[in-house]
């Protein structure tokens, strides 16, 4: 009996680990692999679309950097989206040193809130421009080539570019922690996406032609989720045909970390409650891909208790390890995040368990959460 309990979880240990090397091979090397479009649609004209609400120090701090991108042709449309403070003030002190930002508000309405994606769909009317490119109040540029290398990656044939979105480097762990959870996803969700899977994008760092997101009329199905217009967009519109990425650091933005881990968890539960929506096998290779890294980690921590079978578990746990570090070390090194993949070390146990653990709160959670 007992043989047979040891081998049933060394069948199950060795599972775990085809399934891990498997995954890292085939979905999140590949990023490292892509090569860019360099000039295909880099100058094309585009609609740069944020929508903010209650940001008055944001736009004052962060709109100049997008109004001085080095591109050829290009507007800035900022939806106030009913904002109690001085958003108002802000953006018409930043119209008179920029002629190419527009602005329009939404008056204040609790009766009709349709939060962001009304004030999305606000600003791509307004938009005079083929082209759309998105991100957040709180988001700069990491260069004055955004616009121009996110444009590059549109084509006949793509319609959809899925940018990275980082967060700044501060002191600490729980930053570390930040800014490694944010780095795996885009790994994880641009590997996808070259895989001819593609299922979810970051708001602070998306693009998607006007005419594309008029015939889908998105939003209008799913009036009653209160956000995820990402990742709700990518559900609706991005097939394996029309959707690309861009990566290099020139092409991303940098937005402002959550303060503390109520933020994080806040944000983090607002967008998983779109996971739900998420194709059926997108949901099945996710799912397997935390609960197979929960059963390699518990069963190699099991192994100890096993002197014959401590040895195996330890070099198949290397092993994963290695290739770990280089897959994410490969792709680290051409998003410009430097080092930031040695946090595996410490994050890779405890990322799927907090995400888990939100995830539950969702489901059985009743609270509506709202996009501010």
């Amino acid at each position: 009996m007992e043989h047979t309990i040891l081998y049933t979880l060394v069948a199950i240990f060795l599972f775990a680990w085809l399934f891990q090397i498997f995954y890292l091979l085939f979905f999140l090397l590949k990023p490292s692999l892509f090569k860019a479009n360099t000039v295909e649609g880099k100058q094309l004209p585009i609609s740069v679309i944020i929508c903010a609400k209650n940001e008055a120090e944001n736009l004052l701090q962060f709109i100049p950097s997008i109004c001085q991108q080095n591109h050829p042709q290009f507007e800035v449309i900022v939806v106030n989206d009913c904002s109690t403070d001085d958003t108002e003030m802000a953006l018409a002190q930043l119209k008179t040193k920029y002629n190419n930002l527009y602005y329009t508000s939404i008056p204040l309405s609790q009766q009709h809130y349709q939060g962001k994606k009304l004030a999305l769909t606000l600003g791509i009317k307004a938009a005079n421009y083929e082209h759309l490119l998105f991100t957040d109040a709180d988001c700069q540029p990491t260069s004055d080539q955004w616009l121009s290398q996110m444009a590059s990656q549109f084509s006949d044939t793509k319609e959809i570019v899925v940018g990275h979105g980082r967060y700044e480097k501060r002191k600490g762990l729980f930053n570390l922690f930040l800014r490694y959870e944010t780095f795996f996803n885009a790994v994880q969700y641009m590997g996808f996406a070259l895989r001819k899977k593609p299922f979810m994008a970051v708001g602070r760092n998306m693009a998607f032609t006007k005419s594309l997101f008029e015939k889908s009329n998105v939003y209008a199905q799913y009036l009653n989720v209160a956000s995820g217009d990402d990742d709700l967009f990518m559900r609706q519109c991005a097939n394996k045909q029309n959707t690309s990425i861009q990566l290099n650091y020139e092409s991303q933005t940098s937005s402002i970390a959550p303060k503390n881990m109520g933020e994080w968890l806040d944000r983090k539960s607002r967008h998983l409650s779109t996971a739900p929506f998420y194709k059926l096998g997108i949901k099945a290779w996710l799912f397997m891909e935390a609960l197979t890294r929960q059963i390699f980690w518990v069963l190699t921590l099991c192994s100890l208790f096993f002197p014959t079978f401590a040895p195996l578990a330890f070099g198949f746990f290397v092993s994963r390890l290695v290739v770990l570090h280089i897959v994410l070390g490969k792709a680290a090194n051409k998003m410009g995040e430097n080092k930031l993949y040695w946090a595996t070390i410490l994050f890779d146990f405890m990322n799927p368990l907090l995400i888990g653990s939100v995830w539950v709160i969702n489901v059985f959670s009743a609270k509506k959460k709202k996009w501010k």
